[in-house]
């Protein structure tokens, strides 16, 4: 702020008009150095039209539902090698129509039936140290995914398909054709957790539950899948003992997150 002179200019004393003035010019210089003082201050205001933020607690609850499996899925391959293309091809064939129609003779559907793999490969022979190595032969693979809806029939399925040509067995696993069921219970097992929760929280906090902020919900189905270790081709050493299987249990869980409103 740049400096400012004020001259008031002071009266001979005896001059009654002249002290007048005197008065006057100093009430106005004392007004001017106040003017700051008194001008409107501003005050800070709360803005109406902001709300209080809502009171919730933030509780989990987890719901488990362990069922029997019903189905198992299966998956069984053909191998074959040969001196030419044809002859792979004509020995994988023969085998793998055997092994689906053992299934098919159990009631197996066409439907549960599906090819997975079917690749044709050269062998060769590194002995002789040439570049590119000498072929002698082609090895034909063909694999199955093969879904058994009546686990009574499994261990049948299995031991009449290594019979029948299947040179491996890559695994069996089990689960529950239809599990929504399930997930309901286990859904509202966790709703019920997640609320007494929620209500312990509150009844010790003194206050109480309004309604629901938010609701959020994860499924975990957990399967228990069966290896089994026939790597190597053919069947079972002795065909009068039935592979055992043992389907166990598989588990449905749900895990909600929910955030309550309290008043």
């Amino acid at each position: 702020m740049s400096s400012r002179t004020i001259s008031i200019p002071v009266p001979v004393p005896g001059s009654r008009a002249g002290w007048l003035a005197t008065g006057l010019a100093l009430g106005a210089f004392a007004a001017i150095l106040a003017g700051p003082l008194l001008q409107t201050r501003h005050t800070l205001a709360a803005d109406p039209t902001s709300t209080t933020p809502e009171h919730t607690i933030s509780v989990s609850g987890t719901g488990h539902i362990v069922l029997t499996p019903d189905t198992a899925d299966l998956r069984l391959g053909v191998s074959s090698t040969a001196k030419t293309v044809k002859a792979a091809r004509a020995a994988a064939a023969t085998s793998m129509t055997s092994v689906i129609a053992s299934l098919k003779s159990l009631g197996i559907a066409d439907k549960d039936i599906q090819t997975t793999t079917l690749s044709l490969q050269p062998t060769y022979d590194y002995t002789a140290n040439t570049n590119p190595p000498r072929i002698t032969g082609y090895q034909l693979s063909n694999a199955i995914a093969v879904t058994v809806r009546d686990l009574d029939k499994l261990g049948d399925a299995i031991d009449n398909s290594l019979a029948a040509g299947a040179t491996s067995l890559d695994g069996v696993s089990f689960r529950v054709a239809d599990q929504a069921a399930a997930e309901q219970q286990a859904r509202q097992a966790a709703m019920d957790e997640a609320k007494a929760k929620a209500k312990t929280l509150a009844d010790a906090a003194g206050i109480s539950i309004s309604g629901v902020a938010s609701i959020n919900e994860t499924v975990a189905p957990v399967p228990y899948p069966v290896y089994y270790g026939f790597g190597a081709a053919g069947a079972p050493q002795s065909t009068d003992v039935k592979t055992p299987v043992e389907a166990g249990s598989t588990e449905v869980t749900v895990t909600v997150a929910v955030v309550y409103l309290i008043g």
